[in-house]
């Protein structure tokens, strides 16, 4: 699983942590006493014991982590194989189903048995045996069935329950998480056509525990079953699920029966299916299959969205010495995902940013969450978490294979500023949450999907690395998936693993990073009055009452006569002196140059310190570091000193960052043409189209009627991303001759980069009779395009309210409060508070907001409502 982009919306949830000692000691103290001989006592005086406060909140702590646990599930009955065979009702959006499910007992003698089945309506619960069936007892309490065998079933023995059933989604739908905004388990999108520009589709999302929403289950991460789906659908749609589809045929009223085999046992949660009017771009890597589904019209841009995947499976192969290990892989978008992308065995699926035409998919960066998905086919799929405890061994991993990728693919600088990017996502929820990694006291399963499971959870895979070494750490991986093979693990079986190969105990690395909170702060001085033999000193400074005192491998670097040394030293005590014993003459020196410590890191650096980094390390992240430090601090003399080096870079993010230091000071360019036509030639010709439409920014801002005639070029080329800056630029010129016919043959695009300069345009010029391109762009967009565009729409009718202003009024509502996607409801919440002066209108905000499910997103709403009452 993979969250939705983190520009739109930061997310935190807040839960309690508790040590898993408490359950530890818990459990001995239940150990039965030995007996021992009677022998005759003295009469013992009782003295009563003083309790104070203390003593009583230590006993509620200990007893709150007992009592609330989260063990893995139990395994009484094991799910060996489902036979389902499955069609809809897209009107009222109904699953009905026939599903005939093997079990055998795991341990002990079975009676009973507990299945998982939220919200069913049961036409039959009958046992199977040979080709007779027989009515069942059971209970039913909307979400578990409890089935009364009729006999006991012994250990070894195989039972057959057909379970025949309408399952309705839409019922008791609950709040998911920051990366499972919902929890119906089967969607279909649209099915009553309300919007004409959305496709009718279904899909499911199963993780955590919600494919228990449309077919009955053990639905818990540790069990693991084969199955066969036959599912009907219209014989104009396409299905996709998980395994091979084995047969198809003609039914009854314009439906056909797809059959899917998944012969590999795989989890519950990790089930798939997605009907839809899909076009399929075919691929393959050696002999695994490959299908890229989108909706009609959309298959070059796929082609192009996907085109790295054989590679990616090719190397991660290679890196990890373990095949593919499944049938064939496809990737799957669809409209109004509730997430970013899921890891469905063979069948992922992706949020419709994905789906990009030919022309969008030239600047398409979507590799990191390709394969964020495509890794967790190792890692999460063919291995998978025994509990969500556990789940940072399924996200961590997903999660880190986006800096391995990009590492090979694109560089270890691109790489590492990727990984700082995460490090950062990590220390903004830290601020008001730290908890374990592995942690088994949280309110909901759903909580487990945080900055510390993703983003905390790949760096702490990223400190091993290095530790251990490339060689020992992916031998290890492979060692850890061989072992584990189609089985359920805990994070000691990760460890373990790794000692197997490196011959080292490892406790103390996974003590510290896996089974504790928070992270080192780190303060260093270094001593440069023996510049033969430097002294470095460093503290650790975060809270040791909450926090573990670390044990850090870290590195200092110098350069010397033109060549690069360093050194590495271990961190493990509270205060610690290292003597770098350089012997050669050195004034100055870089801790952690290649930005490799997960840490909050404090030393004093001078703008000077800041420059000369710039100058001679090799490394572009240390650049990119020295020049966005210098840009933070202001420090225009230096700035200006680098600027013409910087634009220059080698590594495209050093000259982006340049692009936007030169538009803080667009003064200089006018103080030196040589900069100007630097920064001309960058918009002209640069490598990046990120870079050249930062270089239009910059012209623009400097001076845009001097460049129109270039802008008007730029508009036409062939990247989105230079157009939407092209035509931005040409809103700032005021110039006379702006060819209005020019512009308006923009008019047609569906692109939210061309929309949004459009609807700036319009509104900047002032100009009317727009309301009915506003209202057609709002369908043709989605998604974040969608989010972004929604405020002009707002303003728009704001200012021109004969327009249209009611419709646009109800538009916006109607997404408040229908959209499946949260950062659609922000962007109309937000295009509303325009028309709050409206009569109504601000009530029907409070009720809207009321019905808000997601808190975060609705104490947001609520605190403008409540600024908006104070005004009143």
């Amino acid at each position: 699983m993979i969250t939705k982009p983190k520009n739109i919306l930061q997310f935190t949830i807040r839960i309690l942590g508790i040590a898993l000692i408490f359950f530890q000691i818990a459990c001995k103290s239940t150990q039965p006493t030995p007996s021992t001989p009677s022998i005759p006592q003295e009469p013992v005086e009782v003295v009563e014991e003083e309790v104070n406060e203390d003593s009583i909140r230590l006993t509620q702590n200990k007893e709150y982590a007992l009592n609330s646990y989260r063990a893995a599930a139990p395994r009484i009955m094991d799910l060996v194989h489902m036979d389902l065979a499955v069609g809809f009702d897209f009107d009222e959006q109904v699953v009905i189903g026939d599903a005939i499910l093997t079990l055998t007992p795991y341990a002990r003698p079975q009676t009973t048995m507990t299945l998982d089945a939220q919200d069913f309506e049961w036409g039959k619960v009958n046992l199977v045996e040979s080709d007779e069936e027989t009515s069942l007892g059971y209970r039913y309490d909307d979400r578990e069935l409890l089935v009364y065998f009729p006999d006991t079933v012994a250990v070894g023995d195989t039972v057959q329950l057909r379970l025949a059933y309408q399952a309705f989604p839409e019922r008791n739908a609950r709040e998911g998480s920051a990366a499972i905004t919902d929890t119906k388990g089967l969607y279909f999108i649209d099915p009553l056509d309300t919007i004409d520009s959305k496709p009718t589709m279904i899909w499911t999302q199963g993780e955590t525990s919600h494919n228990s929403k449309w077919f009955p289950t053990i639905d818990e991460p540790n069990e693991r079953f084969t199955h066969q789906i036959k599912v009907s659908v219209p014989d104009t749609m396409v299905s996709v699920s998980n395994g091979k589809l084995i047969n198809q045929e003609k039914a009854d009223n314009g439906l056909r029966v797809d059959t899917w085999l998944m012969d590999l046992p795989h989890a519950p949660y990790l089930v798939a299916l997605a009907i839809g009017d899909f076009e399929k771009v075919s691929d393959s890597y050696e002999e695994i299959p490959l299908g890229y589904y989108v909706e009609r019209g959309y298959g070059a841009g796929a082609k192009k969205v996907f085109q790295h995947t054989p590679e990616m499976i090719e190397y991660f192969e290679d890196l990890l010495g373990v095949e593919y290990p499944w049938q064939k892989y496809d990737q799957i978008v669809v409209r109004d995902f509730v997430s970013g992308a899921m890891e469905n065995t063979t069948a992922s699926i992706f949020m419709e940013e994905l789906r990009l035409d030919e022309r969008e998919a030239i600047d398409s960066e979507w590799d990191y969450i390709i394969a964020h998905e495509l890794f967790h086919q190792w890692f999460g799929d063919y291995v998978t978490t025994e509990s969500w405890s556990n789940l940072t061994l399924n996200e961590a991993f997903a999660n880190y294979s986006e800096f391995l990728w990009h590492e090979y693919k694109y560089g270890e600088d691109e790489a590492k500023l990727k990984l700082m990017t995460e490090l950062e996502n990590y220390l903004l929820e830290s601020d008001s949450k730290q908890v374990d990694l592995i942690r088994f006291q949280y309110a909901s399963a759903e909580d487990m999907f945080d900055s510390h499971s993703y983003s905390k959870g790949g760096w702490v895979l990223h400190q091993l690395r290095k530790y251990l070494g490339d060689r020992l750490f992916f031998e290890g991986l492979k060692h850890y998936l061989n072992e584990n093979a189609l089985n359920s693990v805990e994070v000691h079986d990760l460890r373990l693993a790794f000692e197997e190969v490196s011959g080292e105990d490892l406790n103390w690395f996974f003590n510290q990073w896996f089974l504790d909170k928070g992270h080192p702060q780190l303060a260093f001085e270094v001593d440069y009055s023996v510049p033969e033999n430097l002294l470095i000193t460093v503290r650790q400074k975060q809270n040791l009452e909450n926090t573990p005192l670390y044990r850090i491998p870290f590195k200092v670097s110098w350069y010397a006569e033109g060549k690069r040394q360093e050194k590495t030293f271990i961190l493990e005590r509270a205060f610690q002196q290292f003597a770098l014993e350089n012997k050669q003459v050195v004034d100055q020196v870089y801790i952690d140059e290649q930005k490799d410590l997960l840490a909050v890191r404090q030393q004093e650096l001078s703008p000077e310190f800041m420059v000369r980094q710039f100058k001679e390390s090799e490394f572009g992240v240390a650049r990119y570091e020295a020049l966005d430090s210098l840009s933070a601090w202001e420090a225009e003399d230096q700035l200006k000193e680098l600027i013409a080096q910087a634009l220059e870079d080698e590594f495209w993010a050093v000259r982006e960052s340049a692009l936007r230091v030169v538009q803080n000071y667009t003064e200089w360019l006018g103080m030196d043409p040589e900069l100007e036509e630097q920064v001309y030639l960058l918009a002209e010709e640069d490598s990046r189209n990120s870079v050249r439409a930062g270089a239009i920014d910059v012209l623009s801002a400097f001076d845009a009627d001097k460049y129109y005639q270039a802008f008007r070029r730029f508009a036409n080329d062939s990247s989105y991303l230079i157009v939407s800056s092209a035509l931005m630029a040409i809103n700032q010129t005021e110039t006379t001759s702006i060819d209005v016919e020019f512009i308006e043959g923009f008019a047609q695009s569906s692109n939210y980069r061309v929309a949004v300069p459009l609807a700036e345009y319009y509104l900047t010029k002032e100009l009317k009779g727009k309301g009915n391109w506003f209202r057609q762009k709002t369908e043709e967009l989605s998604g974040e395009g969608l989010y972004y565009f929604l405020g002009y729409f707002s303003e728009y009718f704001v200012r021109n309210p004969e327009e249209g202003k009611n419709e646009a009024v109800e538009y916006l509502f109607s997404e408040l409060e229908n959209s499946g996607q949260v950062y659609v409801r922000l962007g109309a919440f937000q295009g509303l508070l325009g028309f709050a002066d409206e009569a109504g209108v601000a009530e029907r905000l409070r009720k809207a907001v009321a019905g808000e499910s997601n808190q975060e997103i609705k104490n947001y709403m609520e605190y403008f409502l409540q600024a908006l009452s104070d005004e009143n």
